[in-house]
């Protein structure tokens, strides 16, 4: 090798021992993976937590309804201008008709129920007084700004505008049984936002009150769900998965044994998270399988 080319092998090696790269930025370029973002530790974090208060049985319940359990609401914002939304669930139906200002609840707002039933179930009653319009945020371990704040209003509106129909048909020996029930979720309600977000609590003339409908109140009455409250904080961001979650708690609340279910047919898992119909996606059809 030449006295030149031995001055270039050495160049590009200092240039290389110049730009090493170091053991994270190898890692995360080959196995990204392996690295955890801060959210995902935070969410780790709170797993272990919950696993940890189920197994000594500490763990903070709250309470879903039987027709947002068994047919959920829809996951995102329906299309402008459709207010039906309808899911089936084995042999029950459940149709929700929007407001025409505020259109369907959606996505988030199926905390909304939980939070109204939880309440209301703790105090056995339907009339509920609260002092800060931010509890439903600090329940369900959500943030206290502007925006979560237009959020909430706007999912109450939706809820409190919001027609349901649950519906049950059943076959008999001698007889099919249909019931039938139409109801909305609050009779009355009276939320006092402040324009100042960092304001937790207003003066004694502003308190909070909701009036749970006779229909709603007794249906999570008869039949309450009781859920783990950590892990609806840990899933709210995620209404699908919210979904599944609740519906195992559920199957698991109301199970007397051993119990199998499948994945596909007309007792398959698909069929009991609920069928949806093709008018929640925007077009017309037969029913198609909705997970």
């Amino acid at each position: 090798m030449s006295l030149l080319e031995k001055k270039c092998v050495a160049g590009e090696s200092s240039r290389a021992l110049g730009s090493l790269e170091s053991a994270g930025a190898i890692v995360r370029r080959t196995q990204p993976g392996l690295i955890l973002s801060e959210q995902k530790l935070r969410q780790a974090e709170r797993i272990t937590l919950i696993r940890e208060k189920r197994d000594s049985r500490t763990q903070s319940i709250c309470f879903a309804s039987r027709p947002f359990v068994l047919c959920g609401l829809p996951v995102r914002r329906l299309p402008p201008g459709q207010l039906l939304y309808e899911r089936r669930n084995g042999r029950f139906t459940l149709q929700v008709t929007g407001h025409p200002s505020f259109g369907v609840p959606f996505g988030q707002d199926r905390i909304v129920p939980i939070f109204l039933a939880t309440m209301a179930l703790r105090r056995q009653s339907p009339v509920l007084r609260f002092r800060s319009a931010a509890q439903m945020l600090e329940t369900f371990g959500m943030q206290k700004g502007g925006k979560e704040y237009r959020r909430l209003i706007q999912a109450f509106e939706r809820i409190f505008g919001a027609t349901i129909f649950f519906g049950t048909d059943q076959e008999r020996p001698r007889a099919r049984v249909i019931t039938r029930g139409r109801f909305n979720f609050l009779r009355e309600a009276k939320l006092w936002y402040s324009r100042d977000t960092q304001t937790a609590v207003l003066g004694d003339e502003f308190e909070n009150e909701i009036v749970l409908s006779d229909e709603f109140y007794s249906e999570i009455n008869a039949h309450r769900i009781p859920t783990d409250l950590e892990a609806v904080k840990l899933l709210v961001s995620s209404p699908a998965v919210l979904d599944l979650f609740m519906w195992l708690g559920y199957r698991s609340f109301t199970a007397r044994g051993e119990e199998r279910i499948p994945l596909f047919g007309p007792e398959g898992l698909t069929a009991q998270l609920g069928r949806s119909n093709m008018r929640e996606h925007g077009s017309s059809g037969s029913d198609s399988s909705c997970g």
